[in-house]
């Protein structure tokens, strides 16, 4: 867990948390260095540091709604220790965090990305629609900074390029199913993406995404590619 100790760090990790999205070229929610030190004094964020003090990882917990939501957000590795496995770490270690700072909150994240799907998946998470997401305006205004910001206007909020993925306490599947389910349709996983942000850009700039979905997909995901395409 992070502390104040670390708060040097949080200008070269929001420089990163930028940097890397550009080069992703996907939006992300700017934060300051001011509000991750604050996070860091809190002691709601996680921190992977070196014994020399090198800089590994970073991720911080937002709460929305009264405390009803909690979000993990800004999971950010340094360029040097990535696809090692310590975003998993990470990840796991702020979510055991949010739970025991918020056990009853449900936990969401919004993410295009697939690694981060299957990270998500392994810890219990369930893909949802946006309306199971919490309704505080605040967080919202968090995506004003994304650069996808206007089609998640024109669709009223209800859709965008991110897919949100939620952990409720009360009603989730274990870990091991909701990860057997994500490895064992990966590649369709993956081209439904595909799917979904071809045909948002596609309806943002009013033409004919024309893209059937193929495959056999369980019931899980059918539903979810009902709902999600459907809106």
């Amino acid at each position: 867990m992070a502390s104040s100790s670390d708060v040097p760090y949080a200008t070269t990790i929001t420089q990163e948390m930028e940097s890397s999205a550009k080069a992703r070229g996907t939006g992300i929610a700017k934060r300051s260095a001011e509000y991750v030190a604050k996070k860091m004094e809190e002691g709601k964020a996680v921190i992977a540091v070196l014994p020399d003090g090198t800089w590994v990882g970073f991720c911080y917990i937002e709460a929305w709604g009264h405390n009803s939501f909690v979000a993990n957000s800004g999971l950010i590795v340094a360029p040097a220790f990535r696809k090692t496995g310590v975003a998993k770490q990470i990840k796991q270690t702020i979510f055991a965090l949010s739970r025991k700072k918020y056990p009853e909150a449900k936990i969401f994240g919004l993410t295009t990305g697939l690694a981060v799907m299957k990270i998500n998946s392994d810890l219990g998470y369930e893909p949802v629609t946006y309306s199971e997401l919490t309704d505080d305006e605040e967080f919202w205004a968090g995506c004003k900074s994304c650069v996808n910001y206007d089609i998640l206007v024109s669709k009223e909020r209800k859709n965008c390029m991110c897919t949100a993925m939620l952990y409720d306490p009360k009603d989730h599947y274990e870990p091991e199913e909701t990860s057997k389910e994500f490895s064992s349709n990966s590649k369709l996983w993956e081209r439904f993406m595909k799917i979904k942000q071809s045909r948002l850009l596609s309806i943002f700039r009013k033409k004919d995404p024309n893209q059937p979905i193929t495959g056999s997909p369980t019931k899980t995901l059918l539903l979810f590619f009902t709902k999600i395409l459907g809106n």
